[in-house]
């Protein structure tokens, strides 16, 4: 049993595992999305937030600049940067992560990244996602959704009460009874005519 066990293996081995999540966190945060299989993207979403919200931590001190900073808030900003390359080995990527990214995500308590599932694969038909940046600097980030036109009449939410249901309902059977009593009567007409020609 796998008690205690968990994460996904991905057929790799850890060193290999670990490499391929720097890379692919790396391609993140530089192109804003990246489409991979969906079991990679499951992974990769707590790996890429965690080594992300380094960065949120020390937006404040990373604007304030070096300069104007104390020691102390210097040695925070120093701590998170090297946090962050624990995962993040490319410098050009992890500039860009305190730089950037961060600032932009600073108003989400977590929950950075957002994974979309887009298709089969052609040639193995692995399932596939995209992982993008929830700020929309991703191109998978998904367009605003525009509300349908108002139907004429009565809107939806302007659903008919109860009194109203009644009062059509009243209306229908007045209306229904003069043509009922009508109908009967004409019926009524009928037979006797023939009655009547039966008898001659």
């Amino acid at each position: 049993m796998r008690h205690l066990k968990a994460g996904r293996k991905l057929g790799r081995t850890s060193s290999h595992r670990r490499a391929m999540y720097s890379n692919m966190v790396a391609s993140l945060v530089t192109h804003g999305q990246i489409e991979t299989t969906e079991a990679k993207a499951k992974e990769l979403r707590s790996i890429a937030d965690r080594t992300i919200h380094w960065g949120v931590g020390v937006v404040d001190l990373v604007k304030r600049g070096a300069k104007k900073l104390s020691d102390v808030e210097r040695a925070q900003v120093v701590h998170a940067k090297r946090m962050a390359r624990r995962v993040l080995k490319n410098e050009e990527a992890l500039d860009k992560l305190f730089a950037e990214v961060a600032p932009e995500l600073t108003g989400h308590p977590g929950g950075y990244t957002r994974v979309l599932k887009t298709r089969n694969r052609i040639g193995d038909a692995a399932r596939m996602a995209v992982v993008a940046l929830v700020n929309g600097q991703g191109k998978g980030a998904p367009p605003p959704r525009e509300e349908a036109p108002a139907a004429k009449g009565k809107k939806k939410d302007e659903a008919p009460t109860k009194a109203e249901k009644a009062e059509k309902k009243g209306k229908a059977k007045a209306e229904s009874k003069p043509a009922a009593d009508k109908s009967k009567a004409a019926k009524g007409k009928s037979k006797a005519k023939s009655r009547g020609g039966d008898d001659e």
